[in-house]
């Protein structure tokens, strides 16, 4: 009985093991997305798949680079000036 008892543990043990080895790649370091390499490819004209696709990342890293871009022209655009009359208007 406990030779049985030791297997099972033993087995359970291994499976165990495998599963978490084979689980690590799903988990794997998140790695650097070149967003202006992406942003490239979107103005050339690609839709996010394609660009995804091409260069082999999610397409929700996609949709955040553009994301960021769109916030970083918003951040450049100076503040709109309220404008004054022309100076050579009459009444």
């Amino acid at each position: 009985m406990k030779r049985l008892s030791a297997a099972v543990l033993a087995l359970s043990l291994a499976l165990a093991t495998g599963l978490t080895s084979l689980a690590s790649p799903a988990f794997a370091a998140r790695k650097r997305v070149d967003c202006d390499a992406v942003m490239k490819e979107l103005q050339a004209g690609k839709k996010p798949k394609e660009v995804a696709k091409d260069l082999k990342i999610s397409r929700s890293s996609v949709y955040r680079c553009r994301k960021i871009a769109r916030k970083k022209a918003q951040q450049k655009k100076p503040a709109a000036q309220p404008s004054a009359a022309p100076s050579g208007a009459s009444h």
